[in-house]
């Protein structure tokens, strides 16, 4: 078992990822649904939140059958993220996390996200004036540091423990990399092994198959893992890892039946919880996903993402069902969606 303060999850837990305009609570249902253990708001702004700011107010939603749930906000000022905290405490989620990790240019360039990477004494200060304003348990994601030069994960793992948070969770870039290259699990084992640290570490980065996942969990030792775009329009990840792990073997791929409910389920609550309009767009991203390895399928896509209502969707899917009915899924790698405008993983 792990635990994270008060909160008790299973060994090895899988943890979601929040990913801006996507962890949603639809997309959080779905992977609830197919075993994700711990699960995140979309990353939410202390300053939108002070300032009343619709979106990062609708962020603030959640349902009791996510929990446990944590929030995660992000800012470069003290008295703000204090602030915010009260505010997050307010909805009784089960802990608050801090984003030290967003490596897009308006956040961490307004030093915010991975922005607060070039000055640790910030991040320190930041992360104790959460800790102090509030009785949840606060975690922190962030990166290996800004650069190739300044990887110093290690002295913000000691630093950020020693004033009061109870987890962290690690992505293996740096900020300059964003989503390039291969993600570095060697810094995120030198974190776990550190005999100063007692508080769980998860790893972050390039998770996309069972396999990968029980190698990483051998080779590096962390407390869990979080996944982040290969869940995107494949929720299965999570049970498929978990059966992998305890088993060796592989569960059955999702058949197009499994894969068309989960993709219609995914879409009448986004409807359903931003509005017609909005949820279809914001679908659009998860189709190429719940469709991959289908023959032929680009005319059908097609439709998916120009249709604009539910009912014209609903008939596409349908149709979707029918045409491929029968056919056998193989195992192939997940696509790793890459997020250069978005704070993904």
């Amino acid at each position: 078992m792990v635990k994270i303060g008060n909160i008790s999850l299973p060994d090895f837990p899988l943890l979601l990822a929040p990913m801006e305009d996507v962890s949603d609570p639809p997309f959080r249902a779905v992977c609830k649904d197919k075993g994700a253990d711990l699960m995140y708001s979309e990353f939410i702004s202390s300053e939108g939140l002070i300032r009343d700011a619709i979106k990062s107010k609708m962020k603030l939603d959640f349902s009791e059958e996510e929990r446990p749930f944590g929030i995660q906000i992000f800012g470069g000022d003290e008295e703000a993220l204090s602030l915010s905290t009260k505010i997050c405490e307010a909805v009784h989620p089960d802990l608050v996390d801090i984003n030290f990790g967003c490596p897009v240019k308006k956040v961490a360039l307004r030093g915010a996200g991975a922005g607060v990477l070039k000055d640790i004494d910030l991040m320190v200060r930041l992360t104790s004036a959460v800790v102090k304003s509030t009785s949840l348990p606060v975690t922190v994601k962030t990166r290996l540091g800004w650069d190739e030069q300044t990887k110093n994960i290690e002295e913000v793992a000691e630093r950020l423990q020693d004033v009061g948070i109870k987890a962290l969770t690690i992505h293996g870039r740096t900020r300059t990399q964003m989503y390039k290259g291969e993600a570095d699990w060697e810094l995120i084992a030198k974190v776990k092994n550190n005999s100063r640290i007692q508080i769980p570490i998860f790893g972050n980065g390039d998770i996309d198959s069972p396999e990968k996942a029980l190698e990483y969990k051998n080779r590096y030792g962390v407390d869990g893992i979080m996944i982040g775009r290969a869940a995107i329009g494949y929720p299965w990840i999570f049970n498929e890892i978990k059966y992998f792990l305890k088993t060796g073997n592989y569960l059955p791929s999702p058949t197009i039946k499994d894969r068309i409910a989960v993709c219609r389920k995914h879409l009448h609550k986004s409807v359903e919880w931003k509005n017609e309009v909005v949820g279809i767009n914001e679908m659009r991203r998860h189709y190429t996903n719940y469709l991959k390895g289908l023959p032929n399928i680009k005319e059908y896509r097609y439709k998916l993402v120009t249709l604009k209502t539910v009912e014209e969707i609903d008939e596409v899917l349908t149709e979707i069902n029918k045409v491929y009915a029968g056919f056998i899924f193989e195992r192939s790698p997940i696509e790793l969606i890459n997020y250069h405008e978005k704070c993904a993983v």
